[in-house]
């Protein structure tokens, strides 16, 4: 079965249930006010395109390709990376709501996340070097065999990171949540 290719186009709100994309490779084009939720994307290829104002919460994501792309101001609950393609795998997210995705053993260095909330984002074994989390609310995110070399949280809050379990060679944090990394010992630090 011959897969579409769909190039340079826009789409506009629209619900995935009520008229779905034909499975293939979208590439350069923008997705605006689009209900993904529950949707099955495995098997899509995205190259270049970005996602505004959608609704991928809980879609299905087994072999799925995100290449160079990037989400605003999406709503993303759920979302199982680590079912993606891995090949090339590359996103920015700026502004979104990644409450409970899962990017378990994926690599994905060099990722933007801007003011995101990842709020029980699992990371545990994830290649996040050269990340940078700004302004993002890690309330409860995972960090379990994480390397996080180089990876810049100066901006962002509310992290518990085990320097213990986690690579953070070079790492950058601000001196104000530094606590998220001394949480393990049991010690109290005055905020004054």
């Amino acid at each position: 079965m011959k897969q579409a290719y769909i190039s340079d186009q826009d789409f506009q709100n629209i619900n995935f249930a009520d008229q779905p994309l034909s499975t293939g490779e979208y590439e350069n084009c923008t997705f605006r006010n689009y209900g993904f939720e529950y949707a099955d994307l495995s098997d899509f290829s995205f190259t270049d395109c970005e996602f505004i104002g959608c609704n991928l919460s809980m879609a299905k994501l087994v072999k799925t390709a995100f290449r160079t792309v990037t989400f605003k101001e999406c709503k993303m609950f759920g979302l199982q990376f680590n079912d993606c393609n891995g090949f090339g795998l590359s996103f920015t997210f700026d502004g979104c709501a990644l409450n409970n995705a899962v990017f378990y053993n994926t690599s994905v260095k060099k990722t933007l996340f801007i003011n995101s909330k990842l709020i029980e984002t699992d990371f545990a074994e994830c290649d996040l070097s050269n990340s940078v989390f700004k302004n993002c609310d890690l309330s409860g995110a995972i960090f379990d065999r994480t390397n996080l070399e180089k990876a810049d949280f100066r901006t962002s809050f509310n992290y518990s990171i085990d320097p213990a379990v986690n690579r953070l060679k070079k790492a950058k944090f601000s001196l104000s949540e530094v606590h998220g990394l001394l949480y393990k010992l049991d010690i109290e630090i005055d905020r004054d």
